[in-house]
């Protein structure tokens, strides 16, 4: 029960020590908390101009559907059909063609023993891990081909991601963030700059291998650092760069780019995924090949899809560096772990690259032997190292838009597989690159090819280029 006396005898305490200004105050707030309610709720508030505007384009508005009209000629709607594993050889839409469309440089994705190794993990722990590496993703096999790497690398650690693309695209962002300064070439592939973009960094490009160009830059910037000292201390700079570029088949001019990063002190991140496997006398890559000391290069980064015949990517260096990554690498923290079969065929890789090394110099052979029958292709112009297992071929005659070049190339391509030639055209996203190359069907060379398979190919691109474009004019 409610105590009404005990109540009243309490208000009235409290209404004896107040002061009349307290009084005044308390019955004021009493009466306008009344007038909200009661009155408040009594009166309707005419409607405003704007809230009328505001009724009117809602009525009107048609929200978009969910997903757009696609055109008949988009290219995922032109998609072909492979039959079977694709090797040096792949059927497409029923045609058996050689293969210099995909990046199995070395042949391993045609290995036996890496496929019995891949074969017998899968047995062991079945398809996949079910969980980033921070949250029961990690598993044994994870571990060992870390160390493995490690040691291949002959740096003191490595870390893996699940996909090339997102170990690069992941590591930039871990280190440089907003107000950092990154120079890079104009040239890089597509999860490079993506990685750009997630590190939110002062962005400068420099002309593709133009070492004149990036000097000009840094000079400029040294500039202004002096204008600045407290704010230069504060600001980090880094270098990125490719060891071969994806999307121009070069090699980078790493001797000078190491000068450049001593002189204007930046730290320098090298992604090695078309060069690993492919360079130096081991398939350890540029730095390998050009004999630089691999402290010079801060962090080096590359992918297991081209070379090694897996899934998944790495980063090597100081463990200051690399464990860094565990932390801040979103590709590592947040995407499921590599599945263990796919880490167990790059074990066995790189079981094959130190137990028989001649398989890097027989690659860079069939890459020498290309480069030398390019100039038989009449209405190609050609761009790429002739190390390089990745070309790049242009038409001579530029035509009057980027599409119509792309739609030529294409057909060429589709005439190429007709007549047992597995080739295509590089894809770009047009609208998102950077710096959009040209479009260019993109060879890729395998260890596996032999002399005859490839004067066969040049055959059929070259009768391909004349039917096509005798037709286009």
């Amino acid at each position: 029960m409610v105590n009404t006396p005990y109540i009243i005898n309490e208000i009235y305490d409290i209404l004896q020590k107040s002061t009349p200004f307290e009084l005044t105050l308390e019955a004021l707030l009493a009466l306008g908390v009344i007038w909200i309610v009661l009155y408040k709720r009594t009166t309707k508030k005419p409607k405003s101009i704007a809230s009328c505007n505001e009724e009117n384009a809602l009525s009107k508005w048609v929200p978009e559907p969910l997903v757009s009209e696609v055109p008949d000629d988009h290219p995922a709607l032109r998609t072909r059909t492979v039959n079977g594993t694709v090797g040096k050889r792949v059927n497409v839409d029923g045609t058996d063609c050689l293969n210099l469309a995909t990046h199995n440089y070395l042949g391993l994705a045609e290995d036996e023993d890496i496929r019995q190794a891949a074969v017998k993990s899968l047995r062991k722990y079945g398809v996949g891990s079910c969980g980033p590496r921070g949250f029961y993703g990690t598993v044994d096999v994870h571990l060992e081909l870390e160390e493995r790497l490690a040691k291949f690398m002959a740096v003191e650690e490595a870390v893996v991601y699940s996909y090339a693309f997102s170990t690069i695209a992941s590591a930039i962002p871990a280190y440089s963030k907003r107000n950092d300064l990154i120079f890079v070439d104009e040239c890089v592939n597509f999860a490079i700059q993506k990685g750009l973009d997630a590190s939110r960094s002062k962005i400068f490009f420099y002309k593709h291998n133009d070492m004149e160009d990036l000097e000009r830059l840094l000079q400029k910037q040294e500039a202004e650092d002096l204008r600045r000292p407290a704010k230069a201390k504060k600001t980090r700079r880094f270098l990125v760069a490719e060891a071969i570029y994806m999307n121009t088949g070069e090699m980078c001019p790493l001797p000078r780019l190491v000068e450049l990063r001593a002189r204007y002190k930046l730290r320098l991140f090298l992604d090695e995924s078309l060069s690993f496997g492919v360079l130096g006398a081991s398939g350890r890559g540029l730095i390998e090949h050009f004999n630089v000391d691999k402290t010079e290069v801060d962090l080096v980064s590359a992918g297991l899809e081209w070379s090694a015949g897996t899934i998944g990517g790495f980063c090597a260096g100081s463990s200051f560096i690399v464990e860094h990554q565990r932390l801040s690498g979103l590709g590592y923290c947040f995407s499921a772990s590599l599945p263990p079969l796919l880490a167990q065929a790059a074990i066995s890789a790189l079981d094959r690259f130190e137990q028989d090394p001649r398989i890097f110099e027989e690659l860079r052979d069939r890459s020498r032997l290309v480069t030398d029958k390019l100039p038989t292709l009449s209405h190609f112009q050609s761009r790429g190292d002739p190390l390089s297992p990745v070309k790049h071929l242009y038409l001579k005659s530029a035509r009057e838009s980027w599409t119509v070049e792309k739609a030529l190339l294409d057909k060429i391509c589709n005439e190429c597989i007709g007549n047992g030639l597995a080739v295509i055209a590089a894809e770009y996203l047009e609208a998102m690159e950077k710096q959009c190359p040209r479009p260019s069907i993109r060879l890729a060379v395998s260890r596996l090819l032999t002399e005859q398979e490839i004067d066969d190919a040049f055959r059929i691109l070259q009768r391909a280029s004349e039917k096509v474009l005798a037709v286009a004019g």
